[in-house]
């Protein structure tokens, strides 16, 4: 089998020769790596690692393009900006990290049906890396490798506008205004997708981003899921169905009682689940086993262990489970891969973690 075969098979729960492998690095990561000589300047990571996948396609959903990033301030560690959605952010320049959010024009509705909204209802090429994208997909054929189309969906589109904590006061103050974000944004992306998809292909499967989780709890109850989100979901979801794409959804922090939602939504693989924030794959395989598969899971504090026997273990326990319960896996972390992970751990947790699928299948 290819890297290709091994995927779409995996996606659908049924057996591989190997299990598909991948993951992202941290800046740090790789800056290490190639002070080391382990990593030469600007290599391909895929190749490097062998990674089952490309990916391509990220759709910029900032609301005015013509606005651009203005900056307020800056010193020789950080950066405070305004970007196109009118967020005011502050932003490492030498490290990874999650911006802080320091202020947003859009706190409730009025603000958004003026300032943002006008912005999303047509197409606007700017929005599409249509190059890369093509580069990407070529690539992936050539090497026998997987292509998705890799981006965000609206839980991850909306708080870039208005912050988690308006956009949470809003599902529970104001629902009918999230909703309406929501399903703006999953028809924004249907119609920038209609036109790559017309001149570029299709992918082979579907790739979105929504961190929807916390550390041991949701960002919103399943009923609040239910309600607001999974309409969007639902959308987007049957779009990729409908065009014989599998879906496989990301989500950082506890998301476990949202996965009957989400799998009611047409989600066919889950992704990530942090095991510090609560996640357990097998359990969740327990219930959703044969229905879907899964992605991830592998403590990354473990991996970052550099211990051998103890990554044995965790892939041991992780993955079995899983195939018992009759669903398909793919090797990845519970996160991506930061510096403390030295380059040898990383190569071997992918050999270990595709040979897995040996061990269990013979």
């Amino acid at each position: 089998m290819n890297h290709k075969e091994r995927m779409l098979n995996s996606l659908v729960n049924k057996p591989v020769d190997l299990f598909p492998h991948g993951d992202g690095l941290w800046g740090e990561t790789s800056r290490k790596y190639i002070a080391e000589g382990k990593l030469k300047e600007n290599e391909d990571h895929v190749l490097h690692f062998d990674i089952s996948w490309r990916g391509g396609g990220w759709l910029n959903s900032g609301a005015d393009l013509d606005r651009g990033d203005e900056t307020i301030e800056e010193d020789s560690e950080t950066r405070l900006y305004r970007n196109s959605n009118g967020a005011i952010l502050r932003t490492w320049k030498t490290q990874s990290g999650t911006p802080e959010h320091v202020d947003f024009e859009v706190k409730e509705r009025n603000a958004w049906d003026k300032l943002i909204k006008p912005h999303l209802v047509k197409v606007d090429r700017r929005r599409i890396p249509f190059e890369g994208y093509r580069k990407a997909r070529e690539l992936a054929a050539e090497e026998g490798r997987a292509f998705g189309w890799h981006g965000v969906a609206p839980f991850e589109q909306m708080h870039p506008v208005c912050g988690h904590e308006y956009m949470l006061m809003g599902m529970a103050l104001d629902p009918d205004w999230v909703k309406d974000m929501v399903m703006t944004f999953a028809d924004f992306t249907i119609m920038h997708l209609d036109v790559l998809f017309k001149e570029e292909g299709l992918p082979d499967y579907m790739w979105f981003y929504e961190d929807m989780g916390l550390k041991e709890r949701p960002f919103m109850s399943p009923q609040m899921y239910e309600d607001i989100m999974q309409p969007g979901h639902a959308r987007l979801f049957k779009y990729s169905h409908d065009r014989g794409m599998k879906v496989m959804v990301h989500s950082c922090g506890f998301v476990e009682p949202l996965v009957p939602g989400l799998v009611d939504a047409g989600m066919n693989c889950l992704q990530a689940m942090e095991v510090k924030a609560g996640m357990n794959m097998p359990r969740i395989a327990k219930t959703f086993g044969g229905r879907i598969s899964f992605c991830g899971n592998i403590d990354i504090r473990i991996i970052a262990s550099n211990d051998r026997k103890q990554i044995d273990r965790e892939l041991e326990q992780k993955i079995r489970p899983v195939v018992d319960a009759g669903s398909g896996y793919i090797v990845h972390s519970d996160h991506s891969i930061p510096p403390e992970v030295e380059h040898d751990t990383l190569v071997y947790f992918f050999e270990q973690g595709s040979k897995m699928a040996q061990k269990i299948w013979g």
